[in-house]
């Protein structure tokens, strides 16, 4: 299901709770809502359709990846940057990293890391300062 985009700023400064397997169906909305909003938006997480949970979705090329409870554990290479997002008005200064790696779970619950660079890197630091309620 298309959901709406969160533009409530308390909202989305409140941390996010893990998310569990009983939040598998919020997989399909996340996948859903991207879909609808691909030409201005190359990841969201859940926060920003209203719900308070661990968990994000961004593009990889020709596929959407979504990550469960996701944890940044390494980055490297500092870079100062602009964003723009959904959920906020107009274009933020902020700090990425050129590589991190990440520990989530996947769609069926199973750990994962994984390794990540370029814009696809920047896109899930932006994510994962989501669920942590960090609004640059």
């Amino acid at each position: 299901m298309i959901r709406p985009i969160c533009r409530d700023v308390k909202f989305l400064k409140k941390k996010s709770v893990p998310a569990t397997p009983e939040d598998a169906p919020l997989i399909q909305d996340l996948r859903d809502t991207l879909a609808a909003h691909r030409e201005g938006c190359v990841g969201m997480a859940a926060n920003m359709i209203g719900v308070n949970k661990r968990m994000i979705i961004f593009s990889s090329g020709i596929m959407d990846i979504v990550m469960i409870n996701p944890v940044i554990t390494q980055k490297s290479g500092r870079f100062a940057t602009e964003e723009s997002c959904l959920s906020l008005t107009g274009v933020r200064k902020c700090i990425r990293y050129e590589s991190i790696e990440v520990e989530y779970l996947d769609t069926k619950f199973q750990p994962k890391t994984g390794r990540f660079s370029g814009f696809t890197a920047q896109i899930i630091q932006h994510e994962c300062e989501h669920v942590e309620a960090i609004i640059i």
